[in-house]
């Protein structure tokens, strides 16, 4: 479908803020991707019902973001109608040793807030890049923790509109795994997250040590999303990728980082088809020579190559 007869379909919805042909590389940390046909930035629950709704009647496709953070974009870009969650749905509430964060917080201020309330638990993800629905999504995890030791519910709305919960166990957590992995035609909202009163002065000590640990060990100078596998059953992704000799290896402008062998960086103008060659080179390296197999940890979407 033609962007024109997208945006005559949902340009009626009030105080909708539409882009068209938007670049994804200023929607990703990696800095990669082609460009958006129509991008909508809904404020509210009812307006993303309502764009459901409309892209479902007229069989436009959807893909919904967040931050970016691990999501490798297409280099043709993405068809259909893009919702991006953004400023609109990033509250965040504490009440007792309860924290409720919208999908769009970050959470570097889920863990501020945490902080702020004297909240232990959110340590692990203070310096994580993302927002919290890609982490719930993904069981983001860091330093020994994860999302599965603190998210209690969930709320999130299918392709229909409807919304649901999510409780506790029902989450299936696992490592780098949840119930919505792989499930694209549900958006997750909102969650909550409970945590254990603690020393301020405490909370905020590792806090700061994890994140010094992050600066120290990751190559935050360069755009990147993040870890580019997944652990292995056996060994550490970076280890092994670096026992193979394959630091600091290019294919275009992605580069195995120098700094941090898990990581898979723009070293410059890198495109989407760059990166996924990098990762099967590095892939079959490393299983030639280890004969671990290594899985990729960055969600790719849009238009196939």
């Amino acid at each position: 479908m033609k962007t024109s007869e997208i945006i005559d379909i949902i340009k009626d919805i009030k105080n909708l803020e539409i882009l068209t042909d938007e670049p994804m590389t200023k929607h990703t940390s990696f800095k990669i991707g082609g460009l958006a046909d129509v991008m909508v930035l809904p404020k509210t629950e009812e307006q993303i019902a309502e764009l459901l709704k409309r892209a479902k009647m007229h069989k436009i496709p959807v893909t919904v973001i967040g931050a970016g953070s691990n999501l490798l974009v297409s280099d043709l870009g993405i068809r259909g109608l893009t919702i991006k969650l953004g400023s609109p749905f990033s509250e965040i509430t504490a009440e007792g040793d309860i924290i409720n964060a919208k999908s769009g917080a970050s959470l570097a201020k889920i863990a501020s807030v945490a902080l702020k309330n004297s909240l232990s638990g959110f340590e692990f993800a203070s310096g994580i890049p993302g927002t919290l629905g890609g982490a719930v999504y993904m069981n983001a995890g860091a330093y020994g923790g994860e999302m599965k030791d603190v998210v209690i519910k969930t709320r999130f709305m299918d392709f229909e509109g409807n919304i649901f919960t999510l409780e506790n166990n029902e989450h299936d957590f696992s490592y780098r795994h949840s119930f919505f992995d792989g499930k694209d035609d549900l958006i997750i909202l909102s969650s909550e997250i409970k945590l254990q009163k603690g020393e301020k002065s405490e909370i905020e000590a590792k806090m700061l040590e994890l994140n010094k640990k992050r600066k120290e060990k990751q190559p935050l100078n360069y755009p990147s999303a993040g870890s580019a596998f997944k652990r292995p059953a056996h060994g550490y992704a970076a280890q092994l990728i670096e026992e193979a000799g394959l630091k600091g290896k290019k294919i275009g402008g992605a580069m195995v980082s120098k700094k941090h062998s898990g990581f898979i960086v723009n070293d410059g103008n890198a495109t989407a088809k760059d990166v996924e060659e990098l990762i099967e080179f590095v892939k079959k390296a490393v299983y030639d020579k280890f004969k671990v197999e290594l899985n990729p940890e960055v969600r790719k979407i849009g238009e196939e190559n």
